[in-house]
């Protein structure tokens, strides 16, 4: 299989085949020895899902977490905020050692504002949308990003199926951004990726992979490298 080759700017290169491996699906009673087996094996970030029970139905873990893991890995830290108005709490992730904060549009009340926090702290913003809501709802904020996220399975839960659906949405994304010369602006998918199923979403313009169950179940070291060896194909 040829490499997929993606024109960025005025020359082309390869885009950057990226691994973020989602701690949500980690044994959190050996959180620093998980991180370290995925970082030596080859993962490229460390995927940070927060919760906090009414954007989302879940909690998952916040600030003192983060804090406690950023010195087992020098990692880029990719922190998904699923929370109401993250506005208020940007500075906090920042300080915690967030790299790229990925806030939700269906939480702020002001999206370009709460982008523009972000970047204030020269941390990276990224922007997503639930698997209900069209892609239209994101174009106003996409020269703003630096990454958009596409969840393939509805927030707030690990380990559900994905949503073929998706497949189409990264296609709809790609498009915009090629349209609107944003082509360097990352995407990423989120949810129920898995070794079968990553081919399909690289051939659609994915070039960030998050996976939770199917890199953390079983050996975690020998399912980044099967990730990796597949991603080096495209």
């Amino acid at each position: 299989m040829k490499r997929l080759r993606i024109r960025r700017s005025i020359s082309e290169e390869y885009i950057m085949m990226l691994l973020s491996p989602s701690l949500l699906a980690a044994d959190f009673k050996n959180l620093e020895k998980d991180i370290k087996t995925v970082d030596k094996a080859g993962a490229d970030y460390i995927h940070l899902d927060v919760m906090d029970g009414s954007f989302v139905p879940s909690f998952s873990f916040g600030n003192p977490v983060i804090k406690s893991i950023r010195e087992c890995t020098d990692k880029v830290f990719d922190v998904h905020l699923m929370i109401d108005e993250p506005i208020r709490y940007i500075e906090e992730f920042v300080k915690c050692g967030a790299d790229i904060i990925t806030v939700h549009v269906e939480a702020c009340q002001d999206v370009a504002a709460t982008l523009k926090k972000i970047k204030e702290y020269n941390v990276k913003p990224a922007i997503t949308l639930n698997p209900e809501t069209p892609v239209k709802a994101i174009e106003p904020y996409l020269s703003m990003v630096d990454m958009v996220l596409v969840m393939s399975v509805h927030p707030g839960f690990g380990g559900q199926k994905f949503i073929p659906e998706s497949i189409q949405k990264v296609k709809e994304v790609k498009k915009l951004l090629i349209d609107k010369g944003l082509d360097n602006v990352d995407i990423e998918i989120d949810g129920g990726i898995n070794a079968e199923n990553l081919a399909s979403v690289l051939e659609a313009g994915v070039n960030v992979v998050v996976a939770g169950s199917a890199v953390f179940k079983n050996d975690a070291s020998e399912n980044v490298k099967k990730f990796k060896e597949i991603m080096s194909l495209y």
